[in-house]
């Protein structure tokens, strides 16, 4: 039996029953590709079933306005996903009447849309033979065949697409990608995969040569950023507060937060008023105190950010204030999601 029959075989008897399986809906397809980036299934299986309530079909999608949508996704990290996924709603809506692009080619085109994600919509719903290669698949591919090319250098993606191709199950498509995906998550697993019962025990070379635990080679990623985040939680007598938010192309773009003073370390109380004078958006307060004397650290993929909230009481009504009771309604980061759920006035 070949490699990607036994694929298939192990893929009939093992696969688990997840909503986009009954499908071969592109927009359904799409959307729970997008969403599983960076992603585990258990996560992300809630936001695909409140995205198809609020946005039935791609034309609902499309035709949102975007802070509904981020609001939608908050808590799921990544948000450039959210925006290119409304994005490409509007350009499949304005320029493919709807209807997503059935070629590799064409599906590549649409943003947010990689090899990878046009390969399992080309696949899965159009059954064309293109093979995909994400997380799992890389760590099947170079366990079984004993590759210890980097996954995450140029010399090893080409090499690992090539070998996903070569491999792959050309008349059963559809089923072999989902099976091979399905294979790493489950049986090839990261950590502690089950190797004693694996179908691919007899002839997969890290095995047999103790390299499991070393396989796959990943580049080890660039230096993280270390940043301090001040959080300046203004409040009036009347619980109005102020939010503003995020422009430009840096993280959590278009959510929203309480004004931020960003420093070079973390500050004292003398260091902070001092940096306050010079925002010149921020009502005068009459009591500033920290709500966290311990930083909150919240960790991105290349970023950590040491983040403390300050309380800034004011007499005075906020002009263009927004009621406390409001800024559940706004998309924020999760860090601010959480400190506004356990906050008392």
């Amino acid at each position: 039996m070949s490699f990607s029959q036994k694929i298939l075989t192990w893929y009939g008897q093992n696969k688990r029953e997840l909503p986009w399986r009954a499908t071969q809906d592109p927009y359904k397809i799409w959307l729970s590709e997008i969403m599983l980036q960076q992603t585990r299934v258990a996560q992300g299986m809630p936001y695909y079933h409140k995205f198809l309530e609020a946005f039935p079909t791609v034309y609902e999608l499309a035709a949102a306005e975007e802070e509904k949508v981020l609001k939608l996704w908050q808590g799921l990290g990544y948000y450039s996903r959210a925006r290119n996924l409304h994005s490409t709603a509007k350009i499949v809506v304005e320029q493919y009447g709807g209807k997503f692009p059935n070629t590799y080619k064409e599906l590549k085109k649409l943003k947010g849309v990689g090899d990878y994600t046009a390969s399992a919509i080309a696949s899965i719903c159009f059954n064309l033979p293109e093979p995909v290669v994400d997380g799992n698949v890389y760590r099947v591919l170079s366990r079984y065949f004993g590759v210890d090319l980097p996954i995450n250098s140029p010399k090893g993606i080409q090499y690992f697409k090539a070998l996903a191709r070569n491999v792959m199950h050309v008349e059963n498509i559809r089923d072999y990608n989902q099976g091979i995906m399905e294979f790493g998550a489950i049986q090839c697993a990261p950590k502690k995969p089950y190797c004693l019962l694996c179908p691919l025990n007899d002839s997969c070379v890290a095995l047999k040569e103790n390299l499991v635990s070393s396989l796959p080679v990943k580049l080890k990623n660039t230096k993280v950023k270390e940043r301090y985040f001040n959080y300046l939680v203004v409040l009036d007598e009347n619980k109005n507060t102020l939010l503003e938010q995020r422009k430009g192309k840096g993280i959590w773009q278009n959510l929203y937060q309480f004004p931020l003073l960003e420093s070079h370390k973390t500050l004292n109380l003398k260091e902070l008023k001092s940096e306050i004078l010079t925002m010149s958006n921020l009502p005068n307060a009459n009591e500033i105190a920290l709500h966290n004397e311990q930083p909150i650290v919240h960790k991105l993929s290349h970023q950590h950010l040491h983040t403390r909230f300050w309380i800034l009481r004011v007499k005075d009504t906020i002009k263009e204030g927004i009621s406390w009771d409001q800024i559940t309604t706004f998309p924020v980061p999760v860090l601010m999601a959480d400190f506004i759920k356990t906050f008392k006035i």
